[in-house]
């Protein structure tokens, strides 16, 4: 039985990654991000990709407390020793809601475009996008915020930065011109999401939808470490998840207690 991989490979005297000599051409020399960029398109980003998908996956890093934050504070609370437990557990929850959106988004404008934009006609394809979700009774991605109304800071700032950097293409006009409409049939204006806005960005980058959310989860694991270290730094008994604990534990009411019957 035999395996291929074009990932990487080790010898005594040298590492290579993606074909790259990791010593020589990648330490030093490419970011995080541009390693996950390698990864995903077996090539080193360009300036412009590099700037562009750092910004993105910064965007996302840290957003406060979240159920990611929350879940991984509380898993390091009763597995202190095991820190890769408390980031996993952060990660879990990446899904349709938090965090986990921008690849929902992602699809349904490279599936849109690919469907309806052989015209190149914006108006027309986001039509039938929202009108074929409505049909289907699919959520139409990328819109929404539990705190910022009725704009996401990080929205405008990563568009500016596409428009800078050429990466304001066909999927980002589309996701504008859905957002307007929406806009016009809600008569108020809708927050476009920043899951919203990186999920048009990367497909204007050439990634496929599949992939966008590995991005995310990448980008949060380096955001939990801030919360697991503020953890460890107030202490076991003063720590905010063995608060969030103790609080629970004691503003519960149990409604099947026998011993109240």
């Amino acid at each position: 039985m035999k395996f291929e991989t074009k990932i990487g490979m080790s010898k005594p005297d040298a590492i290579y990654v993606h074909g790259f000599n990791l010593t020589e051409d990648l330490i030093g020399n490419i970011t995080l991000a541009d390693m996950a960029f390698l990864g995903a398109k077996h090539r080193r980003p360009t300036k412009e990709e590099s700037k562009m998908l750092n910004a993105c996956m910064v965007a996302v890093c840290e957003h406060g407390f979240t159920p990611s934050s929350i879940s991984a504070r509380l898993t390091y609370l009763g597995a202190p020793e095991a820190v890769q437990a408390a980031v996993a557990a952060g990660l879990l929850g990446a899904g349709s809601v938090y965090l986990g959106a921008m690849e929902n988004t992602a699809q349904m404008l490279q599936e849109g475009w690919e469907t309806y934009g052989q015209d190149k006609d914006f108006a027309m394809a986001a039509t039938r996008i929202i009108q074929d979700r409505k049909v289907k009774k699919i959520q139409i991605m990328g819109f929404g915020h539990p705190v910022h109304k009725p704009v996401d800071p990080r929205t405008p700032k990563l568009f500016a930065l596409a428009e800078e950097l050429g990466f304001n293409g066909n999927h980002t006009a589309l996701m504008k011109e859905i957002h307007r409409q929406i806009n016009k049939q809600k008569s108020k204006q809708i927050t476009l999401n920043a899951a919203g806005a990186i999920g048009a960005v990367l497909s204007d980058m050439d990634l496929h939808f599949s992939v966008v959310k590995s991005f995310a989860v990448a980008a949060r694991a380096v955001g939990l470490i801030a919360h697991i270290v503020e953890e460890i730094e107030a202490g076991r008994k003063n720590c905010i998840s063995q608060k969030l604990y103790n609080h629970i534990e004691a503003n519960t009411l149990y409604t099947n207690d026998i011993s109240v019957k």
